[in-house]
């Protein structure tokens, strides 16, 4: 069982010996959403399935700009706020369901965008029970580098399964217990946007520029070497431990702008040896959506 990253070499393995697997390609694009689809038809691995972060992985379109705050009622009720929503656990296993995965296979979620959107996914299948979920480091690239195939055109068809929940082995946090939190020593924020966004000097995606009052910042990009894959876990231990100065790992929360590039931090500390962290889904698109929330800048 993989819980964490695969490497290309370890995927061949696991296929040449025909372990019950999945591969889905959550390749995507923030500011043209139609594009990771097209990458998908243009190249992807054989028998993958495309995972869209804004009608798959997401409770709706989540367009530039908008705040998809929760609205309350309804069966599909989001689990979180933010540009890209969480669908509740319940809509999720439907779609898990629906491309046929079921829970005694291994998972395997890659992109081609530095990790930027399987994390989603891989973040996602843990939320929902499933611990045998990977992502394979360096992705696409690292795939082709090894002399991996890949093939064009639509996903091939699955046959339904019927993938059942288990409990939760990851931490969702809320924009209320954010608040609760804040100047509380036990919870730190870690935001994983790029440093201007971060000091609210520029905001491309949503209506107010600024983080959370208190939040660390470090880009998720951080955490790759420049072949495009993870860093060694001692690496990545000294740097996240340089950061926190002496703070709880365990108090972590992570967050970024909707939700999706904090689960590369995620991930990492866990590689490092950190232990599991906490996941604030809505992030700085649902936090500044109510003005009464406080915002830091610089």
């Amino acid at each position: 069982m993989y819980r964490t990253l695969i490497t290309t070499e370890q995927l061949m393995d696991l296929q040449r010996g025909g372990q019950p697997l999945m591969v889905f390609d959550c390749s995507f694009d923030l500011m043209t959403p139609s594009s990771g689809p097209q990458q998908f038809s243009e190249a992807h691995l054989p028998g993958a399935v495309y995972a869209n972060l804004a009608t798959d992985l997401s409770a709706k379109h989540g367009d530039p700009g908008s705040t998809g705050v929760r609205t309350a009622g309804g069966a599909d009720e989001p689990a979180s706020g933010g540009r890209h929503p969480l669908p509740n656990r319940e809509r999720f296993e439907r779609w898990l369901c629906s491309v046929g995965f079921a829970n005694g296979m291994q998972a395997v979620v890659y992109d081609r965008q530095g990790c930027l959107f399987c994390g989603r996914l891989w973040w996602m299948l843990k939320w929902a029970g499933h611990e045998a979920v990977a992502v394979l480091d360096g992705g696409l690239a690292a795939w082709q580098a090894a002399g991996g195939e890949t093939v064009s055109g639509p996903a091939a068809a699955h046959f339904s399964s019927n993938f059942k929940l288990g409990t939760p082995l990851v931490r969702l946090v809320s924009a209320q217990q954010v608040a609760q939190g804040l100047g509380d020593a036990r919870q730190t924020l870690v935001d994983a946007r790029a440093e201007a966004r971060y000091r609210g000097e520029v905001e491309p995606l949503d209506p107010v520029a600024g983080h959370i009052p208190g939040a660390l910042n470090r880009p998720f990009g951080q955490n790759l070497g420049a072949d495009g894959r993870f860093k060694p876990p001692a690496q990545l231990r000294q740097e996240f431990e340089q950061l926190l100065a002496g703070r709880d790992p365990a108090g972590v929360v992570h967050q970024c702008g909707s939700g999706v590039s904090a689960v590369p931090n995620l991930l990492a500390m866990e590689l490092a040896g950190l232990g599991s962290t906490g996941l604030f889904a809505g992030s700085w698109s649902e936090w500044c959506s109510d003005p009464q929330r406080p915002v830091a800048r610089g």
